[in-house]
């Protein structure tokens, strides 16, 4: 028997559940198949599939749910039900919730972000259940029985398309009402919707905006809602009905690694952990400023190859190159993003009525994560996109 035949084969535990995990399992088992021993580790026993949310509300998406432990199968990695609790990167080993050590070679962090209350006295849409009351809004909004809604979000780590989908699909649900005397506003800290993708994004956005009808109130800063009026920074409060507001992120801190101020895991340009050897992270757990899940496949992706070369495979790896790819809903027909995030001029960014890579229905564009799910049964149909008729 050959030397390397007796040689155990190097331990990658991938810590979480989500997009980056799953994105990462996939492109290790690409890039070298067998030869390492993977293992998925997550908290819970479901796949939800996200950015299907803004739509659930309103009647236009059903979010996608699948099972962790099926989908590690069908990938060809182990699963373990428990989420980890601490890291002791110096005698490579994770500890879980339950005291359960699990010894790795390499360690791929994607436990994402958690999800805070932002805006005292508003109505919080935490993207996945209806929790902070958010049917209701819909509910009331399509029955005429609310007429001012303002949509708006922190400022910090966030990914700011949802806020404008949920303004958007809000004039949709009034229009298929007949209702034409309502009032929605979106309040942004941004200087521009979208500003991410540039100035050109930002004005198509803006005449977009305003061709549904919906007020944009750029460069404030949401601080609490009361009796009435919206309390912004800079400015004067704005009179509203209602407010709805996205979650503030904080990273998931796990002992025995360094965070940054919010608890974000600060990588280098292979989505490694800085100041460790044999740890990488990828997803809204990282310190990168945008929390997309196209983002945190890319990351994935990057801290695979890493760790593909580092366990003496034969990869070359790449740095992570942010490009960002997004699907507006818009309550009809939806619109495609594509840029680089610069915040520049937005010269090499668009806004387009037909997507600029392939697409099926999906939301996330991923290397390996699209085609993966795009084979999957559906549980429902994937997404609807336009409101249906009340």
């Amino acid at each position: 028997m050959s030397s390397d035949a007796q040689r155990p084969r190097p331990r990658v535990l991938i810590a979480g559940g989500g997009v980056a995990a799953l994105e990462a399992a996939l492109a290790l088992r690409d890039l070298v198949g067998k030869r390492l021993d993977a293992t998925l580790c997550a908290p819970r026993g479901e796949f939800v599939y996200r950015p299907f949310a803004v739509g659930e509300p309103y009647g236009a998406a059903s979010i996608l749910r699948y099972d962790l432990e099926s989908l590690a199968e069908k990938i060809g990695v182990a699963f373990h039900l428990g989420g980890i609790f601490s890291v002791d990167p110096e005698a490579a080993v994770a500890t879980d919730r339950d005291g359960v050590e699990i010894p790795y070679d390499h360690l791929l962090v994607a436990s994402g972000a958690r999800m805070l209350w932002a805006v005292p006295g508003s109505v919080t849409f935490w993207g996945v259940a209806d929790e902070g009351g958010f049917g209701s809004v819909v509910r009331r909004l399509r029955a005429g029985a609310l007429r001012d809604v303002v949509f708006t979000m922190p400022g910090g780590h966030s990914w700011t398309l949802p806020l404008y989908e949920l303004a958007l699909l809000a004039s949709a649900v009034l229009a298929k009402s007949g209702i034409e005397d309502a009032r929605l506003a979106v309040v942004t800290p941004e200087d521009a919707p979208m500003e991410l993708f540039g100035r050109a994004v930002g004005e198509q956005m803006a005449a977009l905006l305003q061709e549904h009808g919906i007020e944009v109130i750029t460069g404030r800063h949401p601080v609490a809602f009361e009796a009435g009026r919206l309390s912004v920074a800079p400015g004067n409060p704005i009179k509203t009905e209602a407010v709805v507001s996205l979650p503030r992120l904080e990273g998931r801190r796990l002992d025995g690694l360094p965070v940054d101020p919010d608890g974000f895991l600060q990588v280098d340009e292979h989505c490694r952990v800085v100041g460790t050897e044999n740890v990488f992270a990828a997803g809204d757990v990282t310190a990168f400023p945008v929390k997309q899940g196209g983002i945190a496949t890319q990351e994935a992706d990057a801290a695979a190859e890493a760790i593909a070369a580092a366990a003496g495979c034969d990869v070359d790896p790449s740095p992570f190159d942010p490009i960002l790819r997004a699907v507006l809903w818009t309550g009809a027909d939806p619109r495609y993003l594509y840029g680089r995030p610069t915040g520049g001029h937005g010269e090499v960014s668009k806004l387009d009525e037909a997507p600029p890579w392939h697409v099926r229905d999906g939301k996330i564009v991923g290397r390996y994560l699209t085609p993966f799910l795009d084979g999957l049964p559906d549980v429902k149909n994937r997404s609807l996109t336009v409101i249906p008729s009340p």
